[in-house]
Formats: structure tokens, sequence, C-alpha cells
């Protein structure tokens, strides 16, 4: 699943090659992904806000998208809004994690779209740094027909 995922990511969205974005770890509740620093530093040499976006959007979205496969779900993934809160300064890699939200609520999400074919759910993901978390994403997806 995630040689997948990493595969979609590198053609559909030529941008994650140029981060060295990485599918690190799935386990249906969540996704890893890394971006190198080397990648991503700003002019004060921490890791460059929209970077930081970019990693917990797709952290996010990849979640979904795996969660949606292993259902047998086909349909497309569109963010329909984000927020994002930087807490401190990341000065290492960029590790960006999406976790899910409750199975019920994946399940209602599930059913919604099988009934009209369109469903919405929110996701959250973390950026990590030395002293704990350093960002933090809430987005909003819609699944479409």
């Amino acid at each position: 699943m995630e040689k997948k995922l990493q595969d979609i990511l590198s053609q559909a969205i030529p941008l994650t090659q140029a981060m060295g974005i990485i599918v690190e770890r799935y386990t249906g509740r969540e996704l890893t992904i890394v971006a190198p620093l080397a990648n991503n530093f700003n002019h004060l040499g921490t890791a460059f806000g929209g970077s930081l976006y970019i990693a917990a959007v797709l952290s996010s979205w990849g979640l979904l998208y795996l969660r949606l496969r292993e259902a047998g779900v086909k349909g497309n993934i569109v963010i329909r809004k984000g927020s994002v809160e930087y807490l401190r300064p990341v000065t290492g890699d960029i590790v960006a994690t999406g976790t899910m939200p409750p199975d019920e609520e994946f399940d209602e999400f599930l059913e919604t779209f099988s009934r009209t074919g369109k469903a919405k759910m929110t996701i959250h993901a973390v950026v990590n740094g030395e002293s704990g978390v350093a960002v933090r994403f809430e987005g909003g997806f819609a699944l479409v027909k």
C-alpha cells in the first residue's frame, strides 16, 4: 500500500519529488510521511512553513486515499479547507502524521458517499519537532464521484 501511494504522489504531484517526500509508515489509523530538512528549509535554517503545511495535507490526504482503497471505494479526494497552527520551529526533518477519526465517523462517511455520491470528512495531522508537537493541522476533505 505504501509503495502504491508513494508512486501516486511522485507521479501526480511533482512537488513531492522536489520536497523529497517519502511515505514512511501506514497502520490503517495513521499515515506518516517524511520530508528531509535539506529540501525544505527557510532563510532561518528551519523547516519552511509551506513545506510543513504540504506535508500535513499529504499525510491526511494519503491516509484517506489508503483507507478508501482498502474499503474498495473509488472517487476523487479533494481538500475543501485546511487550517494550520505553527507552534514552534521544526529544526530537523519534517515528520507529518495524519490520524483517522473514529471508525464510526469513517463508516458514516462511506455510507453518505454510497447514498449521495459525495461525502465530507475532517482529518487531523501533526508535525513533531524535537520538543513535541510543532504543527497542528485540520483538513476538511471531500470525496466525490
